[in-house]
């Protein structure tokens, strides 16, 4: 009888605490998890000079606004696929673009240094969740996190031009 009571009590000290410290642990992960395709809305896209973002991409509208290199603004409407849409979210998943941070950029001394540096703005919209990350060109932070968020940018960049080029 000892013998078995002592092994419900060490079962207790060691199992019970285990059993806590998961629901702890993968609760928070479970609740935080990755953003799904299932509830994903649209991607925007904006960049250009600080002064005049006039480069714009909307999914869900579908209006792609741009300049060419004459300096003239072109309006079209871009269409991309479902199939289009669940590349560019698998591929900011690839690239972590989720861990990154949301501010990217430079901070500046005076308002007139980096008029000159392209800016981006991405933002993935889902039902409940949204990433927005502002970028920089010139951003000194983490290569890796800048790198990843530069990938994810190029990505959503050339799938616009893709479809453009398959209407």
């Amino acid at each position: 009888m000892i013998s078995k009571s002592r092994k419900i009590f060490l079962a207790i000290c060691i199992i019970v605490p285990f059993i806590v410290y998961c629901w702890i642990y993968y609760s928070s992960i479970i609740r935080n998890a990755p953003y799904r395709f299932a509830d994903f809305e649209s991607i925007e896209l904006t960049y250009g000079l600080p002064d005049e973002m006039v480069n714009t991409y909307n999914s869900k509208t579908g209006v792609y606004q741009y300049l060419t290199r004459d300096n003239k603004l072109m309006k079209d409407t871009v269409r991309m696929k479902k199939d289009d849409l669940l590349y560019l979210h698998r591929k900011a998943m690839e690239l972590g673009f989720w861990n990154v941070d949301n501010d990217m950029t430079t901070k500046r001394a005076s308002a007139d240094e980096g008029k000159e540096v392209p800016r981006y703005i991405l933002k993935y919209t889902y039902k409940e969740k949204s990433k927005e990350v502002v970028l920089d060109a010139d951003f000194p932070g983490t290569p890796k996190m800048k790198d990843a968020a530069k990938s994810t940018i190029d990505a959503v960049i050339s799938m616009i031009a893709e479809a453009q080029a398959r209407k």
